[in-house]
């Protein structure tokens, strides 16, 4: 990246968090603040970055950030799209695909996330690509965040990567493949007819999979509004959760929050999840 535009990026970072209250994104004011928006090390926090990279940026030295970085401060400062797009092209990177792992999170969304600290919840694409999840989302389902190209779709992932559907029990595989199939038809249909991300993502379907393949001939469109499913967890067993949807207005994006299932033992299990986090312990039951 060319000196001037490093010089630039630092400098609309820092003209950025100037502007944000910590209570915006859920840090305490504390007191003796020296500054009106937000430190250096909080922004590093928010877009799990080390102190000192951040603080390289912002000078304007250091190597040249990734997607994913460009795609955390974003997310971090609360950019618009415009703003965000003006960031890549300070640090010489391309906006990424609308459908993408790094793209844009719709405001409303990130902000009802991380207003929902006690709730397993995470941001998803109409392609089911994961933005961003909470900690208990990633507690439960586990980090979803680390997959690219093709394979950020868990929906691609499910029908060409047998592990992906350990995710749930056996005998609730077939539903869970048909609701998919329905649901994609119903996202595609809601894009361009001439939209490469989601044509190229059914082409491939179709050449992997002949279960999808044959799911894709029967015709069946609805969009996943709501749904009563199982989860698998290596700790805590089978878990029993209603899966909510919020979609964006133009349907791109949506929060999907986990409630426990009403007359099962699921809300002592989640109260449970919320103790071990992330802890990679054995399932005693298996």
């Amino acid at each position: 990246m060319a000196a001037v535009k490093y010089t630039e990026f630092g400098a609309f970072l820092r003209s950025r968090r100037d502007r944000i209250r910590p209570a915006d994104v859920g840090l305490p004011e504390g007191p003796r603040r020296r500054v009106p928006g937000l430190r250096r090390d909080e922004v590093a926090q928010l877009a799990g970055a080390s102190v000192d990279y951040y603080n390289e940026l912002e000078r304007g030295a250091g190597s040249q950030p990734s997607e994913q970085m460009i795609a955390a401060l974003a997310r971090a400062l609360r950019l618009t799209a415009d703003e965000r797009a003006y960031l890549y092209h300070l640090a010489g990177r391309p906006v990424p695909m609308s459908g993408s792992a790094a793209c844009h999170i719709h405001p409303g969304m990130l902000d009802l996330l991380q207003r929902m600290p006690s709730t397993p919840a995470q941001v998803i694409t109409d392609l089911h690509v994961t933005l961003v999840q909470n900690p208990l989302a990633v507690a439960l389902v586990g980090d979803q965040s680390g997959y690219r190209g093709p394979r950020a779709s868990f929906v691609y992932r499910w029908f060409t990567e047998p592990e992906a559907r350990d995710l749930h029990p056996e005998a609730d595989h077939a539903a869970q493949s048909r609701a998919f199939v329905a649901d994609l038809r119903a996202a595609a249909a809601r894009r361009d007819a001439k939209d490469a991300e989601v044509t190229s993502m059914i082409r491939s379907l179709l050449e992997a999979s002949a279960e999808f393949a044959a799911l894709w001939a029967e015709h069946e469109v609805a969009f996943r509004r709501d749904d009563r499913k199982r989860i698998r967890h290596p700790a805590l067993g089978v878990v029993e959760v209603n899966c909510l949807h919020l979609f964006s207005e133009d349907g791109r994006q949506r929060l999907l929050w986990f409630t426990p299932a009403l007359g099962t033992d699921s809300a002592d299990r989640l109260d449970l999840l919320a103790v071990l986090g992330t802890q990679q312990v054995v399932d005693s039951t298996s």
